[in-house]
C-alpha cells in the first residue's frame, strides 16, 4: 500500500489503513508489515482505521489475517479508531473479526500495547513559586 507509513515507537509499529484496499495493496501491505515486525522485533502493532469509511468482507479478512500472521511472529495487533458506522456495518453484515483486538482510538490502542502517556510538567507546576 504505497504512501502508508509504518512508524516504529520502541517495540510497537504504528500504521493505518485507507479506503482504497484492493488485492494487490492488501498483499503488499501485509508483506511489508510482517517483514517490519521481524526486522524491528516488534511485540505490538497498532493499525489505525479511523480513515476507513466502509468495511467489507475483504477488509475484515485482511485484518484477521494480519492479526493471525503477526501473532505467529510474536506481535499483538490492536485495531483502533473504528467509526460507529463501520462497527454497525460489521455487525449487520455478520462479519467476523476473530483474533482482532480493538480500541476506541490510537491512544487507547497504544495503552493496550503497554504504552503510557506521561504528562509533562509545565514550568512552575512543580509546586514551587514562579515569582
Amino acid at each position: 500500500m504505497a504512501g502508508v507509513p509504518i512508524l516504529r515507537l520502541g517495540d510497537v509499529l504504528i500504521t493505518g489503513l485507507l479506503n482504497e484496499l484492493d488485492d494487490k495493496a492488501a498483499i503488499d501491505f501485509t508483506e511489508e508489515l510482517t517483514e517490519r515486525i521481524v526486522a524491528d522485533r516488534a511485540t505490538g502493532v497498532l493499525i489505525d482505521i479511523s480513515r476507513l469509511e466502509i468495511i467489507d468482507s475483504f477488509v475484515a479478512r485482511t485484518l484477521m489475517e494480519l492479526a493471525t500472521t503477526a501473532g505467529l511472529l510474536g506481535a499483538r495487533v490492536v485495531v483502533a479508531g473504528m467509526r460507529p458506522a463501520v462497527a454497525i456495518t460489521v455487525v449487520e453484515l455478520g462479519l467476523r473479526l476473530d483474533g482482532v483486538e480493538t480500541a476506541l482510538n490510537a491512544e487507547q490502542g497504544l495503552t493496550a500495547l503497554g504504552w503510557q502517556r506521561v504528562p509533562q510538567l509545565r514550568k512552575g507546576a512543580s509546586g514551587a513559586s514562579t515569582r
